[in-house]
């Protein structure tokens, strides 16, 4: 009886710690898929973790009554993620531990040993899906995406027509100017491809290189349809079709996913790797006798302690070059917008600056940071998170590389939201992608995302002149293109 309370205290104080680390990840997480912000669908991905746990559960009992998940080799490992998610003020750093719990609940249901065996590796890369990875994603490699998407589809065009070049992300066929933007950079594609794969690994359990292959692959086949897409995009809008009005867009986007997964669907069945032990897995979930009490109450004291430390982030923006707001534009003289008191306490802890202004009909606001990764986002970001509906419009180069938004309140009021992203060496991109990979290149110092609102019902020819004139007013460099 001594032996099976002390055992029973310490995997209390065990799941007791493991309880406290994910608290806060699992409380974040949940408000990324409530949030409109985030505009994540990541629950999907739980249910469909939960479902194929429960046709493990139904399909008999496992083969091995003894459980090889080494519960506390896990936890160390969650605790040092939650450690550097906390001190780095970085909530899906801290999330990720999550997908850990997920690997040793598969292991402790032994969910691996029943008829219908499930990867507990395998589901803890599923589980990483419920986390707001598109928008990371886009983010920090959304530009090189572009980039080879950009170019993909210049040589699928090239070798059907004559009259197709191609200068970057723009792609000119017949006169017209195609856009690679940020949405076209294939993220979500590619992140569903990976997901139906995950989930086939999940189920069929591969020799890990196997399963690492069939990742490789799936990216490759992802790139290649994202850029038939864009190709279908761009011939339907050189012969003058709606392609971008729904349902067409949406049905061209689903029909290319689906020839992108059904290689996989169709032919990946690789065989199962079978119930082998590796060096961890050997590992028994019994903790050794004489420490077994004080392993538990230590590392439950450590939970404590490291969730209760003080933010430290390493990404905080130190002092910016801000340009300095015009006095006035068209003569509308500037009413300064004071910061909302969350949005103080942000730049406050996080560094960085934030400038309102309204001119008349324009509403101008600047945010200059030294680090884009932590401040600068697209405009749809904050105004799906106030509750308005946001659709993109596509991107323009008629006065400065701008991306535009349409944006409904929820009062029913509409506005027009041009955005540039400007380096303090005088570089200017429409993407928030490519601002923060030329960032992560080396282009430091100060960027600044400058953002111009106007009413969507304004005079286009008054809107285009006040845009003029704070491009002009903040000293942007100007160039000379065509609409997209």
């Amino acid at each position: 009886m001594k032996h099976l309370t002390a055992d029973t205290l310490a995997w209390c104080a065990l799941a007791i710690a493991s309880a406290v680390l994910a608290a806060q990840p699992l409380a974040w997480l949940v408000r990324s898929w409530l949030s409109p912000a985030y505009g994540s669908y990541g629950y999907i991905y739980v249910l469909l973790i939960v479902g194929l746990a429960g046709m493990s559960l139904l399909s008999g009992r496992p083969k091995d009554t003894r459980s090889q998940i080494p519960a506390l080799a896990l936890l160390l490992l969650a605790a040092l993620i939650r450690f550097l998610g906390q001190v780095m003020a970085v909530n899906i750093l801290s999330a990720l531990a999550l997908a850990l719990d997920v690997f040793a609940l598969v292991g402790l249901l032994r969910l691996n040993q029943r008829p219908f065996a499930l990867s507990p590796f395998w589901m803890a890369t599923l589980f990483l899906f419920s986390l707001p990875a598109e928008v990371v994603l886009q983010r920090t490699l959304g530009f090189p995406l572009q980039m080879v998407s950009a170019e993909l589809s210049c040589h699928m065009l090239s070798a059907l027509f004559s009259n197709v070049v191609c200068d970057g992300v723009r792609i000119t066929f017949e006169q017209k100017d195609i856009l690679v933007d940020l949405p076209c950079s294939g993220a979500s594609g590619l992140l569903l491809s990976l997901a139906f794969v995950v989930t086939q690994n999940a189920v069929m359990r591969p020799h890990w290189y196997v399963g690492g292959f069939s990742l490789l692959a799936v990216i490759g086949c992802a790139t290649l349809g994202n850029s038939l897409r864009i190709s279908l995009l761009a011939i339907g809008l050189a012969r003058d079709l709606d392609v971008m009005a729904e349902p067409w867009h949406s049905l061209i986007g689903l029909v290319t996913l689906g020839l992108t997964i059904a290689p996989f669907a169709l032919l990946y069945r690789p065989r199962s790797a079978g119930p082998r032990e590796s060096c961890l897995l050997a590992q028994s979930a019994v903790l050794p006798k004489p420490i077994k009490p004080l392993t538990g109450i230590t590392c439950l004291i450590g939970s404590i302690a490291i969730v209760s430390l003080k933010a430290n982030p390493v990404d905080v923006s130190g002092r910016v070059v801000a340009p300095n707001l015009p006095a006035q534009i068209q003569g509308h003289l500037a009413q300064p917008v004071p910061l909302t008191e969350m949005e103080a306490q942000y730049f406050e802890a996080y560094g960085g600056q934030a400038q309102k202004a309204q001119f008349g009909p324009l509403g101008l606001n600047v945010v200059s940071t030294r680090a884009p990764l932590r401040h600068l986002h697209a405009p749809e970001i904050c105004l799906r998170g106030l509750g308005y509906k946001v659709r993109f419009l596509g991107t323009r180069y008629d006065s400065v590389p701008s991306a535009y938004y349409r944006a409904i309140g929820p009062g029913g009021d509409q506005w027009l939201v041009a955005v540039s992203y400007v380096s303090q060496t005088g570089q200017v991109t429409p993407s928030v992608g490519e601002a923060i990979w030329r960032w992560l290149n080396g282009a430091s110092g100060t960027w600044s995302s400058v953002q111009r609102i106007t009413p969507w019902a304004l005079d286009t020819k008054l809107r285009a002149q006040l845009d003029a004139a704070v491009i002009s007013a903040l000293d942007i460099y100007t160039i000379k293109g065509t609409d997209i």
